[in-house]
């Protein structure tokens, strides 16, 4: 199966919180479309408490089975990237990965203590997708799959032969 890989660049915001539990929070902020010469961990902007930093480098793999969900990104309106990041040591934070599977991005949501956000897609990373999903999308019409017949015998209880011993009877309610 083809697939491509771009190598992006991870922005991420750091907001000063005002409760007795963390100091800040850390959330994806962006997604640059090429690896800048800085390094991770880089202030970009923002005050004493509040700020844009470099995270990091991060890999965006496009698989060519996966095009009608980079498709359905594209046309969504507003195409979005799903940034996650993981908890290293203390209240720090690291790139794991990022996606333009929106459905990969729902699912990474259910992650244990990662922080996952949809950032905007930058227009370079909409093109290279949109070329790829040209180049390699195959429409698979939708095929109804038939049920199996209920076997009623499926169900049934006792022995695996049927010469198995009776079931016991049930007792009525006003003892009778």
């Amino acid at each position: 199966m083809p697939e491509h890989s771009l190598d992006v660049g991870i922005l991420v915001a750091r907001r000063k919180l005002s409760g007795p539990w963390a100091d800040y929070a850390w959330l994806p902020h962006g997604v640059l479309p090429a690896v800048p010469a800085t390094a991770p961990g880089t202030r970009l902007g923002g005050d004493d408490g509040d700020g844009i930093f470099y995270a990091g480098a991060a890999t965006l793999r496009l698989h060519a089975s996966e095009t009608a969900h980079y498709r359905d990104n594209l046309a969504s309106g507003r195409p979005a990237l799903w940034v996650v990041l993981q908890p290293v040591a203390g209240d720090a934070y690291e790139v794991a990965s990022v996606t333009a599977d929106p459905y990969e991005g729902e699912a990474l949501t259910q992650g244990n203590g990662e922080i996952v956000e949809a950032v905007p897609m930058p227009t370079e990373i909409r093109e290279t997708i949109a070329e790829f999903v040209a180049a390699f999308h195959v429409e698979r019409p939708f095929t109804k799959r038939r049920r199996d017949r209920a076997d009623p015998e499926a169900l049934a209880r006792g022995m695996p032969d049927a010469a198995g011993p009776p079931l016991p009877k049930r007792r009525r309610e006003d003892g009778a």
